[in-house]
């Protein structure tokens, strides 16, 4: 019997509960203006026990889609990640794949200057730094805005992967900071 209430469907802003009682997790999100944890998408309510070494005991509830969705870009997710469109004081990429799995949504990101590199962000050139094109990891800072998830390169595992040359050709990466075409020997940043 306990197992027929669990999948009960629900829509998004449908109450799941309250924060006390029990923590937001995928497909939720939890107001903190009144302490309640909301459905963020259509489909059905799961509870899943705390880890037996959690010092919060309260149970994570869920929301599984009724349609198979892909993975969703999170707050301190590593994404791969193409350049679609570069800026001055930004650039714009879909994202591709959210760890190692690829996402069935369009997803689209927004690498800031001040978070392409961690010093130094003042002399960070856009046009420098990305061109069309090149596929970059990245690290999901946050939400940002109602179109574009705010996406960092500012470590050292991350950044661009792989970039083509003017001439067509893969380039190779010679230091930190610098890629090279292998046919024409060009070095770019």
């Amino acid at each position: 019997m306990e197992e027929e209430k669990e999948a009960v469907m629900v829509t998004p802003g449908e109450v799941l509960g309250r924060t006390s009682d029990v923590k937001a997790g995928r497909g939720a999100y939890a107001a903190l203006h009144n302490n309640t944890v909301y459905a963020s998408l259509t489909g059905f309510r799961h509870t899943v026990p705390p880890a037996p070494d959690s010092s919060d005991l309260r149970p994570t509830v869920e929301v599984t889609g009724h349609k198979a969705h892909g993975p969703v870009p999170q707050p301190g997710s590593v994404v791969i990640a193409r350049v679609t469109k570069v800026m001055a004081r930004s650039a714009s990429a879909d994202i591709m794949c959210v760890g190692p799995k690829s996402v069935r949504e369009k997803f689209t990101g927004i690498i800031r200057q001040q978070d392409v590199r961690a010093t130094e962000i003042d002399k960070v050139d856009m046009h420098l730094s990305f061109h069309p094109g090149d596929i970059v990891r990245a690290l999901v800072l946050s939400l940002g805005d109602a179109r574009a998830y705010f996406l960092s390169t500012a470590k050292n595992e991350l950044g661009v992967v792989s970039a083509e040359s003017i001439a067509g050709a893969t380039m190779v990466p010679v230091s930190w900071t610098e890629m090279q075409c292998p046919l024409t020997g060009q070095i770019e940043q």
